[in-house]
């Protein structure tokens, strides 16, 4: 019969509650014990994220600024308000419920740390204070519970603040030092702790509190990484927002970022775009075009394949289409509405035949003087016939080839027509719109010469020569390949802004990380719960500092 055992764990800087969530997912068995694991609350400066992480977590946070006014002052450029005040170790246990964690979760900003930063921005004040949240956070947990110290601490954090924030992590370990922690410095690929569909690098330090917690704290498993087609190819497609809800919508991004990901190759990142050819600022292999086949009236090439059929399939609403490249002579019998030069001989005459049933046309080059008359037309320089009293256009030579430009367009013009396909210029004026306007009864298309500025934002398709669709991730699949949704679920978080919530998520810990993370830290405080003090297993142990110096100090107990 188990017997479930209360784990209570803790969070500073919290954002939206990943981190949280994965604790609480965790069910650890060690021996009769269960570990059922209960968040009793956290702290951010973010109000958004907070209500984010009272849904996420089960508990409400409380929103805080960790800075001190030095701090507060370098990251601002100016002086907090009026009724500001630095955080103390009294709001830490008020943020707690005032109770005292088992374990206590730290994820302190990243962005002075981040790769992303360059170096010498990373050393402006404004980073530093930044940075110096890490050192800020622990020392405000260790004196809040200094008289109950958690068993366990985790801080995680990006890879470079290894380098970029050596003399706070020195400081760092120190303080734990001091409050009784053996630390160890670890770097992990969040990816294969969760198994999730992205590799995810961080920086983690655990922290074991060697009076309280005795046992050995044990590596996580490393699971396999999952492919993104995993995790995405159980989702909706992008835009089905009555089955997946906002968060599932291709973002509007700005026109430049749109050709740069349509210039990437599948498979690579940014630094393939190093490979084009700039010349003068431009590309010299690749120039942007309108798009030439959108389907209507489209003709499709000899080499490519055809798409579905459907019942009311033709040439008008879609590429039905093709680019016949054969001879004509091999293939004069197809030919509708096909027109015999007038050197060339004619196929077999049929009872059936008519000009829309083959090449039953001919381009006669002969002008009106070889007698045929019908319809035809007087060359601008010829004289015209005999103009009789029954003359029209069927009976004579009464038509002329005017090779003036547009003179006299003007009402009442005998050549200004309905302007049937007719194209407005762009700095022109359109007529009035009727009812019945459509691009084949008048002017009722534009000359549009523009193209999307640099930062204007919209929405596009990008079509690879592959049939693929290069696209950048929903809200809702970054989401998901973070874990913290299931692909078939919907997400809502706080706001209506998808630059909010994609940064929260990219900030969030992937819960299913922090649900192994939980496991391990679970089996070592329900293993100092029953007595135990040790745990066979294949994997590393994560602080093994603590387990040769408990080694050691038994050691010399016996020989005393």
């Amino acid at each position: 019969m188990l017997t479930k055992y209360v784990l209570k764990h803790f969070h500073f800087c919290c954002g939206l509650g990943g981190g949280a969530k994965g604790f609480n997912q965790n069910k650890e068995v060690v021996g009769h014990l269960q570990a059922e694991w209960r968040c009793i609350g956290g702290v951010d400066v973010d109000a958004g994220a907070l209500r984010d992480f009272q849904r996420l977590a089960g508990v409400p946070g409380t929103q805080m600024d960790l800075f001190t006014r030095e701090q507060y002052t370098a990251f601002h450029g100016k002086e907090p308000p009026a009724d500001w005040r630095e955080a103390t170790p009294a709001d830490i246990r008020r943020a707690a419920g005032f109770q005292d964690p088992d374990v206590v979760f730290i994820s302190s900003p990243c962005k002075g740390a981040s790769g992303l930063l360059s170096e010498a921005l990373s050393l402006t004040p404004k980073y530093q204070a930044l940075n110096e949240l890490t050192l800020r956070c622990v020392w405000l947990m260790c004196e809040a519970w200094q008289h109950n110290p958690p068993g366990l601490i985790v801080f995680e954090n990006v890879p470079r603040l290894a380098t970029r924030g050596r003399h706070l992590l020195d400081q760092i370990v120190q303080v734990l030092n001091f409050f009784g922690y053996a630390v160890s410095e670890t770097t992990h690929d969040c990816g294969e702790l969760g198994g999730l569909a992205q590799s995810r690098k961080r920086f983690l330090l655990v922290a074991r509190h060697v009076e309280k917690v005795p046992p050995f704290l044990y590596e996580p498993e490393k699971k396999s990484l999952q492919s993104v087609g995993a995790v995405l190819g159980r989702m909706p497609l992008p835009g089905d927002i009555e089955r997946a809800g906002p968060m599932h919508r291709v973002p509007a991004l700005q026109w430049k970022t749109w050709v740069r990901l349509a210039l990437v190759e599948a498979g690579k990142d940014w630094r393939s775009l190093d490979q084009l050819a700039i010349e003068d600022g431009y590309l010299r292999d690749f120039v942007i075009v309108p798009e030439a086949f959108s389907g209507y009236l489209g003709v499709r090439n000899w080499g490519d394949s055809m798409g579905t059929v459907a019942g009311q399939t033709g040439p008008t609403n879609g590429a039905f289409s093709v680019a016949d490249p054969r001879s004509p002579a091999h293939a004069a019998q197809y030919q509708q509405y096909g027109v015999r030069r007038w050197e060339d001989s004619s196929g077999a005459i049929i009872g059936i035949k008519s000009p829309g049933q083959g090449t039953f046309s001919v381009a006669d080059p002969r002008g009106a003087a070889g007698g045929h008359g019908k319809y035809s037309v007087t060359r601008w320089d010829g004289s015209a016939r005999t103009v009789i009293a029954g003359s029209t256009t069927g009976q004579g030579a009464f038509a002329v080839q005017d090779p003036r430009p547009g003179l006299r367009r003007v009402k009442g013009d005998a050549y200004l027509t309905g302007g049937h396909y007719g194209v407005v210029p762009w700095e022109g004026l359109a007529g009035a719109v009727s009812a019945s306007a459509r691009l084949d009864n008048g002017r009722w298309s534009v000359a549009d010469p523009r193209m999307p500025a640099a930062n204007d934002r919209l929405t596009c398709v990008i079509r690879s020569l592959d049939g693929t669709w290069h696209r950048p991730f929903t809200t809702l699949e970054m989401a998901a390949l973070q874990s913290l949704v299931d692909p078939e679920e919907m997400l809502e978080l706080d706001g209506l802004s998808d630059q909010a919530w994609r940064e929260r998520i990219g900030n969030a810990v992937p819960p299913k990380a922090a649900e192994a993370i939980a496991g391990v830290m679970a089996q070592t405080l329900l293993l100092a719960k029953q007595g135990e003090t040790f745990l066979l297993s294949h994997m590393p142990v994560w602080v093994r500092p603590v387990a040769v110096g408990l080694s050691l100090a038994s050691e010399l107990d016996k020989a005393a």
